[in-house]
């Protein structure tokens, strides 16, 4: 039976130089009065120290720094005291020796951390979302690892980076093999110490229910997988219902495998997403009207939205990443067709309408919420039929980077996983960065270009592999000058768009020589009028 303990008491319980494994998505399932405590208790003690750190989603807080500029950074909100270092940005508080080795597949928003990465005080590592998140299954059933084909040719390879994402950086966490004569991967199994983890409810014995959060995250795995490997599972949770009280099914976490139950004293340690206390709509308590969601500002990212949802058809499964990839839905809705595709997101949603950041992996009504493990899975067996993901830098041969700009270390979240399988891939983003644009009239009109040269001669990361895609793989670069296709694993200029000039707004704008498709045609004039209504022209093809 779980022992309910302070947060402070739980701290004391973690062992000097513990492997430590977080499960959760934003702020879904991260269990923020536990880290304070942790935080403070080695700026007091200099215990714990030494954690290796293990998540596999982002986990930190985009409503503060720099991470955003522009269009983006005027859509989140104010920052306030408590903006900008929840999540695991608490740990970065703390300064280096609290945690020496952290692995995430997203360690973008946790700012603090990422400094000490920058300053090479603490190991960091990036590897795909969904192996680590299903690699916990593999720890917790006590077999070797996870053999997949997710991440050849990107920065995960050995043969490139490994994973590593800065020079302190020199484990092997991922091998090279060869099974029945192809190429693979493999990620090895390793022992985990403790679980910090949070959920809803917890009951008298310990049983965890996961009812106000919007994710149902690998908790159950990464507890499993902490238990048998002899550690300590510890729970934050907001309420405690009597015992034997929680429907059955509503239970996420069996207090079996639960040591420590946390009952947090601030709600503010239990937010349901970065932006969002408790959104009913998220979790499944109400369903709202869509005509509530605010319909996106006519601008050149609405043009690069519908463009991308000029690709879709009715019955597909669409997957939409974070950024402005999310905000496609957003369009669809709009135009009136939200209920002739299915959008998810790698969080586990599925149906509805995913949110956009600062609450990214949350989706308003939707009409299943399935684990991220589950999802992960879909996605790795080829069940996706279209996704869209951002661009950061792309060079000619296909290849996007967004796991690693400069010296803004991020991660790749998702998308290795994503784009790995998926049968057709959109990238969406401008073609350059801080360019002022107008848009309106059937036309683009560049007014001022822009500082920062997105598609480049070479990336700086490879977080896609151009040269890696599978034959019957569709790969679109869609951006508001122009769409390119990857044809041969060259990229191929196809759509230029109405009112600009081929050669200085787009061909002197990018780093390479593309191809250019004799077939070159104008993009669609009506994206370029604030009022368009012509979805249903595509989707129903």
């Amino acid at each position: 039976m779980a022992k309910f303990i302070t947060a402070r008491e739980a701290a004391a319980l973690i062992p000097d130089g513990a492997t430590v494994g977080l499960a959760g998505m934003g702020l879904s399932g991260w269990a923020e009065e536990l880290a304070c405590a942790i935080r403070d208790n080695f700026r007091e003690t200099g215990h714990p120290c030494n954690l290796n750190l293990k998540q596999g989603s982002a986990m930190g807080d985009w409503g503060y720094g720099n991470q955003f500029d522009g269009w983006e950074r005027s859509r989140l909100p104010e920052p306030d005291n408590d903006h900008g270092v929840r999540g695991v940005s608490r740990f970065g508080e703390a300064g280096p020796g609290l945690v020496t080795k952290w692995t995430s597949a997203h360690i973008g928003s946790a700012f603090a951390m990422c400094d000490l990465a920058r300053k090479e005080q603490v190991e960091s590592y990036c590897l795909p979302q969904g192996v680590i998140i299903n690699l916990w299954r593999e720890i917790a059933a006590g077999r070797p690892g996870l053999i997949t084909k997710t991440g050849l040719g990107t920065f995960v390879d050995p043969r490139v980076e490994g994973g590593r994402m800065n020079a302190c950086a020199k484990d092997e966490l991922v091998k090279l093999v060869e099974f029945n004569g192809e190429e693979y991967l493999f990620y090895p199994s390793f022992k985990a110490d403790v679980a910090l983890l949070r959920g809803t409810i917890a009951d008298e014995n310990g049983n965890i229910s996961f009812a106000h959060e919007s994710v149902i995250n690998e908790g159950f795995s990464v507890a499993t997988a902490v238990k048998n490997s002899g550690g300590i599972v510890i729970v934050q949770v907001e309420y405690v219902a009597k015992k034997e009280t929680l429907n059955p099914k509503d239970i996420k976490i069996p207090g079996v495998l639960v040591d420590y139950v946390v009952v947090a004293k601030d709600p503010k340690s239990c937010w349901q997403a970065e932006g969002t206390y408790w959104e009913p709509s998220y979790s499944g308590h109400i369903r709202i009207p869509l005509d509530s969601i605010e319909p996106l500002p006519f601008d050149e990212r609405k043009v690069i939205c519908r463009r991308v949802a000029m690709e879709l058809k009715k019955g597909d499964l669409v997957n939409l990443g974070v950024g402005m990839p999310a905000d496609v839905a957003k369009v669809v809705a709009e135009e009136g067709f939200i209920n002739d595709v299915v959008m998810s997101t790698e969080s586990g949603m599925v149906g509805g309408v995913p949110s956009a950041l600062p609450s990214f992996g949350s989706a308003y009504n939707p009409e299943a919420i399935i684990t991220q493990n589950e999802m992960f899975d879909l996605i790795s067996g080829g069940g996706l039929s279209l996704t869209c993901l951002g661009i950061g830098e792309a060079d000619g041969d296909g290849n996007n980077n967004v796991s690693r700009m400069g010296k803004r270390l991020t991660g790749p979240g998702g998308f290795i996983d994503i784009t790995r399988a998926t049968p057709k891939v959109i990238f969406a983003g401008t073609l350059m960065g801080k360019a002022k644009l107008k848009v309106g009239d059937g036309k683009l009109e560049i007014v001022e270009e822009g500082t920062i040269q997105k598609f480049v001669e070479k990336v700086g990361q490879i977080t896609f592999a151009g040269q890696y895609t599978p034959e019957d793989q569709e790969v679109l670069y869609v951006t508001e000058r122009a769409v390119f296709r990857l044809i041969d694993h060259k990229m191929t200029l196809v759509e230029i768009a109405p009112g600009i000039d081929l050669q200085k707004d787009v061909l002197d704008r990018i780093g390479f020589e593309p191809v250019i498709s004799p077939e070159l045609k104008t993009m669609d004039e009506g994206i370029f009028h604030e009022k368009w209504g012509g979805l249903g022209a595509y989707i129903d093809k």
